[in-house]
């Protein structure tokens, strides 16, 4: 008898179709604290949640049976994916159950804000009839510029073309030919955010898009351009935001997403008339709550019985046999995956992967799964797993080649990634230590020995005498340690890289330093 847990609220179409199994005992019992959660979970062979449960290191340290965590909704925040791999727990979303309701949400925000149906509303009830205070204007005709064109994205770009709108959007991974398709052009971000009407945004939070939408980008806009948000609150700056209604930098908001939920209800952003805001309602609909539910039900339903894994976002699919070899290999792809994704330039046409050695004696499909992650996963966030990661590249019109190659490398067991792009190739090459440690070993036509891990630092730099020096002593006078350096030439007195393994992040401002000094070329904070 298979055991799950359902620990939040969901749809009863959920319930039915696990209780349905003979083989599956299925208990409800939300609302647990921690500790009551923590001195059960131990018995159960899956857990399904939504965002209330949150499955921190100290509960799944003492979940010995627990195979299989079923997330209702795409965000895996509240789960920590580093010790649910480690205890060998398989955690799976539900990456579009919500699509439709938060592309519906996202249009309604747009004709509110440009009818200014909520403020209409509130002064009628009032007992006032102010019809001229009122004036909207238009969605016809208007740029509405998307940025980031995702399954969401693109849903509000079909939508907007029923307003006969003209669509426009910022993805700089999605390729020119992806986009034609979707009758949606692509353009860089200063240009949407200074020839759009409206802006909407739908990335997923991360480190490369906390704050994308600050001071600067607000300067850029039209004083006519309304700004929407149903993705994740922090992408555009609140602070930034308010500042840019006082100074009628743009000429409304609406906002469905906030840095801290619930939020500071004392903010100036609940203040402005022109700001319409709603309490996180993205997914709120009775039909993305029944899809989400029945989508996880099916997908857990289907782990527990072994008839394959979805939407898993830390566990590709082999044998037990196979596994025991590929592990190391798929930690490494996914580490060269994170390494080059932020050090690319340009749109990802290809990425061609060889295999030698021991990866040729198996099938590399989940090494090949991991690396495309990786390589996608700083900009595309909890929407890219191990499982989707392929799929995601077709929908993005990227090619993906995986090669066996029996010629001698230079490395026995090595994997290297080609990837091309529309401005210029990008090269790396991976191996493991004898310790079975991921090692980055060639980086385009320079030899290093790097180990993809934490916070590293990738500088370029005309190989130059006193280099590591000047390095050295701008992240010491800014009390930054270094745990570990690696460097390499294309020739004596050329091209030069070097990787500096760092015990904490970097700030901006001692990056620039590093950038200023003398014969430095590049530098880029990487985070693996």
């Amino acid at each position: 008898m298979k055991k799950i847990l359902i620990s939040d609220k969901l749809a009863d179409e959920c319930i039915e179709i696990l209780r349905k199994e003979k083989e599956f005992q299925v208990d409800v019992n939300t609302g647990l604290k921690p500790d009551e959660l923590k001195a059960i979970i131990k018995d159960y062979d899956a857990i399904i949640i939504r965002s209330a449960t949150k499955l921190k290191e100290d509960i799944l340290e003492v979940a010995d049976n627990l195979k299989f965590i079923g997330r209702a909704g795409v965000g895996l925040d509240n789960v920590d994916l580093k010790a649910a791999t480690k205890k060998g727990i398989v955690a799976m979303n539900t990456p579009a159950g919500n699509t439709t309701s938060t592309a519906e949400q996202t249009m309604a925000l747009i004709l509110a804000l440009s009818r200014n149906t909520a403020q209409a509303c509130a002064s009628l009830k009032a007992g006032k009839w102010e019809r001229t205070k009122f004036d909207g204007v238009e969605l016809y005709g208007k740029t509405l510029g998307i940025i980031g064109l995702g399954r969401i994205g693109s849903t509000v770009a079909s939508f907007a073309k029923a307003f006969v709108m003209n669509v426009i959007a910022y993805d700089p991974f999605l390729s020119i030919e992806a986009a034609t398709k979707k009758g949606v052009e692509i353009v860089d971000l200063e240009k949407l955010l200074k020839t759009s009407d409206f802006v909407s945004v739908h990335i997923p939070k991360s480190s490369e898009t906390k704050d994308l939408i600050g001071d600067k980008e607000f300067d850029m806009m039209k004083r006519t351009c309304r700004v929407i948000n149903c993705a994740r609150g922090g992408i555009v700056n609140e602070e930034a935001l308010i500042k840019a209604l006082e100074q009628g930098k743009i000429a409304g908001c609406a906002v469905d997403v906030y840095e801290q939920e619930p939020p500071d209800f004392n903010s100036p952003l609940f203040k402005f008339e022109n700001c319409v805001t709603t309490p996180h309602l993205g997914a709120s609909t009775s039909e993305a709550q029944i899809n989400v539910a029945i989508e996880i039900a099916e997908t857990v339903k289907n782990a527990l019985l072994g008839r394959g894994i979805v939407n898993a976002a830390n566990f590709p699919t082999v044998s037990a046999e196979g596994y025991k070899v590929l592990e190391p290999y798929i930690s490494l792809g996914l580490k060269m995956g994170k390494f080059a994704g932020q050090l690319i330039n340009g749109r990802i046409n290809e990425v061609k992967i060889t295999y030698s050695g021991v990866v040729t004696d198996h099938k590399a499909a989940p090494v090949t799964l991991s690396l495309v992650h990786g390589l996608l996963s700083h900009i595309l966030g909890d929407t890219i797993n191990s499982i989707n990661a392929l799929e995601v590249a077709k929908e993005r019109s990227i090619a993906v080649e995986e090669v066996n190659s029996t010629k001698d490398e230079e490395f026995v067991n090595c994997i290297i990634a080609e990837i091309k792009t529309d401005k210029e190739p990008f090269v790396i090459w991976g191996t493991l230590s004898g310790n079975n440690q991921p090692r980055i070993v060639k980086v385009n036509n320079v030899y290093v020995e790097a180990v993809p891990e934490g916070n590293l630092l990738f500088i370029n730099n005309n190989d130059k005498p006193g280099i590591v020096g000047a390095v050295g002593t701008v992240l010491a006078q800014e009390n930054v340690n270094i745990a570990g350096i690696t460097f390499g030439r294309e020739s004596k007195g050329g091209l030069a890289v070097s990787v500096v393994n760092v015990d904490s992040e970097v700030s901006e401002e001692t990056i620039t330093k590093i950038k200023n000094t003398k014969d430095v070329l590049f530098v880029k904070l990487l985070k693996i």
